[in-house]
């Protein structure tokens, strides 16, 4: 049964409207406005409210001004019941926000009639919110197995590479670690606001892992060689960059609608091998035409590899990657992005640390103050990290 609300502070009209509709309702009745408003808050809620407009100390008119400004009943249907026949008063309640306006004296069918009606478009319309609810209820989780496939897959065509490199071991983690950091420190920097939104960081951190896909087309004697590559070698491991980008690109060219992810990771694959001072590969490019996303990528990348074993070299020291990274500002790096890496070393750190693949000597230290890092002029010492790929 559908539970109504009567508000008049004439108890002849609550009898006639109680016996009129408690039949076949649960029907609640009250005689003054502040009564009805404490009434239309209480569980279990009325579905409907018949509202008397003229009553002493607060009339029907505040009455329904109050419900309709309280989100706990701004739902609830009102019917204004009133002995005012005049057209613009009828005009002004219905302005006001009821859906219906029933004249006196009561007139039973009318009554019937139009309560029936309302409380079969309450109940239709609360069989809508509710398949509205379900329906966002399942696309909300349709949408998260869609990204929790979409993140898997990531990490299955990352982990391709790294299974190609296996001693590069938890690249992945401290990388993608590493690039969320430096994100958040930049964020806020204004030459990197407008690119850094939060939805563009979420993008970013989910497509920093696929930065060497490209390295799956390199051959084992190369990918795997111990110590420096000759020439005609690093000609070929540099390719890896371009390869990326073409699998890449192709994957977005199959889809059916532009994939966000899809070309951030092209960006990254692409570009994170580009210098600052222009001498990167794999087309040279210079200060800002590098992409953001592949300068913070740059950084990440090159950190990790200086404080990790390679089959080409031994870490090094902590002391020793940070002076590189140093000096690699405005040659190798942007320096708004040494500057935010400097900022958060202890962040840095502390992400090796926890995705460390072993004991080094780098994890067991903090961080070291770098003579000129917290001061100007910075040093513009270039150092090269040709066979750091």
């Amino acid at each position: 049964m559908a539970s109504i609300l009567i508000v008049d502070d004439v108890p002849e009209t609550l009898a006639l409207l109680c016996g009129l509709l408690s039949p076949i309702h649960q029907v609640r009745a009250v005689t003054s406005g502040r009564r009805a408003l404490q009434a239309a808050a209480e569980q279990p809620q009325p579905d409907l409210i018949l509202l008397d407009v003229m009553m002493p100390e607060m009339d029907g008119y505040e009455v329904i001004r109050r419900l309709l400004s309280n989100p706990a009943t701004v739902d609830i249907p009102v019917i204004f019941v009133s002995a005012l026949e005049q057209a613009d008063e009828e005009e002004h309640g219905l302005a006001l926000g009821a859906v219906d306006y029933i004249t006196k004296p009561i007139r039973p069918a009318i009554v019937i009639a139009r309560v029936k009606a309302h409380l079969d478009l309450k109940a239709a319309r609360d069989l809508l919110q509710d398949r509205n609810r379900c329906l966002e209820g399942e696309i909300t989780r349709r949408m998260a197995d869609n990204l929790l496939i979409q993140d898997t897959s990531i990490r299955a065509l990352a982990r391709l590479a790294e299974i190609r490199d296996p001693e590069t071991g938890n690249h992945l983690r401290r990388t993608q670690g590493y690039v969320r950091t430096l994100a958040m420190e930049l964020c806020s920097h204004p030459r990197f606001a407008d690119f850094l939104t939060p939805r563009r960081i979420e993008v970013l951190i989910k497509s920093a892992p696929l930065h060497d896909i490209g390295k799956v087309g390199i051959k084992d004697h190369i990918l795997r060689k111990r110590g420096k590559l000759t020439p005609d070698e690093w000609a070929i491991m540099k390719t890896h960059s371009q390869l990326g980008y073409q699998a890449l690109e192709q994957a977005e060219q199959g889809a059916e609608y532009p994939i966000e992810f899809l070309s951030m990771a092209k960006e990254i694959a692409h570009y994170h091998h580009e210098k600052w001072d222009g001498s990167g590969y794999p087309e040279g490019l210079t200060g800002d035409a590098i992409p953001v996303s592949a300068r913070i990528m740059a950084l990440a990348d090159v950190f990790d590899a200086l404080i990790t074993q390679r089959v080409y070299k031994r870490a090094f020291s902590l002391e020793k990657a940070l002076l590189i990274i140093h000096e690699g500002r405005a040659t190798h790096f942007d320096p708004d992005v040494v500057n935010a890496f400097f900022a958060r070393q202890e962040e840095f750190i502390h992400i090796a640390a926890r995705h460390a693949d072993g004991e080094t000597d780098v994890l067991s230290q903090t961080a070291i103050a770098i003579p000129g890092v917290e001061s100007s002029p910075w040093s513009n010492q270039a150092r090269s990290q040709e066979n750091i790929a």
